[in-house]
């Protein structure tokens, strides 16, 4: 079953056309990745998803209801999360009041704290820092906290942008492990990023962005073996 459902969807920034007739699903349970090199239109594809970039046109279909015209909070209380590229981390804020940031759309106090010291449990990097600044936080601290910021959103979806850029090979690993681990527990993931290699392994499918347009999509074992993507995404010449 179609969990999210993106159909021919425009996004112009003035004159240029950032995405043009995009169209991409996602099931239930599913991790889909989208590549593409820089410009490819990536982001602004997770930004229209959330409704915080406005599209000229298309339409988006998400757990059996059009939300193509609900505002971003609204898409986020339904269930669709994203964590930024950056990860947008308030450093003058403490660890924990970051986290109170992914639940700002809740008032279940007592259930949210809960969550948050099950957090602490699957971090305890966070845990045992909690009341400090996040400007303490390595980059791949970092990157944990807006992971655990937006599963206080009790996501459906997760879009995840860029999440290993910047980081150490070690917590590299570590993230996409951590992705594996949300999707086993049932979470449905969409997933922007760089490292193809590690991106197509966790995935379900794929969609290929060039230029703002679907370049190619289907089976990832199908995608990596494709000349045109190892070269231009994996590293591998040609032949």
């Amino acid at each position: 079953m179609t969990f999210l459902s993106v159909c021919d969807l425009c996004v112009r920034y003035g004159r240029v056309e950032a995405l043009s007739g995009v169209s991409l699903s996602l099931r239930e349970g599913e991790i889909v990745t989208v590549l593409g090199a820089n410009g490819a239109g990536k982001s602004t594809l997770l930004r229209a998803v959330l409704g915080a970039t406005p599209s000229q046109s298309g339409s988006m279909i998400f757990n059996g209801q059009d939300v193509t015209k609900l505002a971003a909070h609204e898409r986020i209380a339904r269930g669709i999360v994203l964590v930024p590229e950056g990860r947008r981390i308030a450093i003058s804020l403490t660890i924990e009041e970051n986290l109170l940031l992914g639940a700002h759309l809740r008032r279940d106090m007592v259930q949210i704290k809960k969550e948050i010291e099950g957090i602490y449990e699957r971090f305890p990097n966070l845990g045992s820092r909690r009341n400090l600044l996040a400007s303490c936080l390595s980059g791949g601290e970092q990157q944990m906290l807006a992971i655990g910021r937006a599963m206080l959103a009790r996501p459906k979806v997760m879009m995840l942008d860029e999440p290993s850029l910047g980081l150490s090979p070690l917590f590299v690993t570590k993230v996409f492990d951590l992705i594996k681990e949300l999707n086993r527990d049932g979470l449905s993931v969409l997933l922007v990023e760089q490292n193809a290699g590690k991106a197509l392994a966790v995935a379900h499918s794929a969609t290929v962005l060039e230029l703002g347009r679907v370049m190619m999509s289907g089976d990832p074992q199908t995608l990596a073996a494709d000349p045109r993507l190892q070269e231009a995404y994996l590293g591998e010449a040609s032949t």
